[in-house]
């Protein structure tokens, strides 16, 4: 398992002027982390954050964009690796923040928290890129290399 805090720190090493979308729990860390605020968006409608990063990537082609997406939110809004994908924003880096837990409304389990693989979902639906890290030094070592790759990636982080 990975710290948030600290897979974020690695994250903000290697931004560049990439627009930030912190989706719900993510956006209490997030903001302590980051050294470029004013590229950071927040919405604040649960399980909308992919698509709000997937408008961003589509307005502003060559601006690079990250999201970080909780599991429990990802999951209510399932939909969003199809069109995300259909779209295939070469500037979209969809990181998913992974702890089997709906976190912002209380800690419940999310549905089939044991069983799904968000990689796996994404991958199917035609994402460009996916990998799985749970060892921080694995993630540190080859997230420069996957934030130069084209999008859409999405990068499942067990948190």
């Amino acid at each position: 398992m990975i710290s948030q805090e600290d897979m974020m720190s690695v994250v903000q090493q290697y931004r560049g002027k990439a627009v930030v979308v912190p989706v719900e729990r993510a956006n209490i860390a997030w903001p302590r982390i980051s050294t470029y605020q004013q590229r950071d968006v927040s919405p604040s409608a649960m399980g909308k954050g992919s698509s709000f990063a997937l408008g961003i990537c589509l307005a502003q082609p060559d601006t690079k964009v990250i999201v970080f997406d909780g599991d429990g939110s990802l999951e209510m809004n399932l939909g969003t690796l199809v069109t995300i994908a259909n779209k295939a924003p070469k500037n979209l880096y969809h990181f998913v923040l992974e702890n089997g837990m709906y976190a912002t409304t209380g800690g419940q389990p999310i549905p089939g928290k044991d069983q799904i693989s968000f990689t796996n979902m994404a991958k199917s639906a035609g994402y460009a890129a996916t990998y799985d890290f749970d060892d921080l030094e694995d993630f540190a070592t080859r997230i420069e290399k996957i934030l130069d790759e084209p999008g859409p990636v999405l990068v499942c982080v067990k948190t």
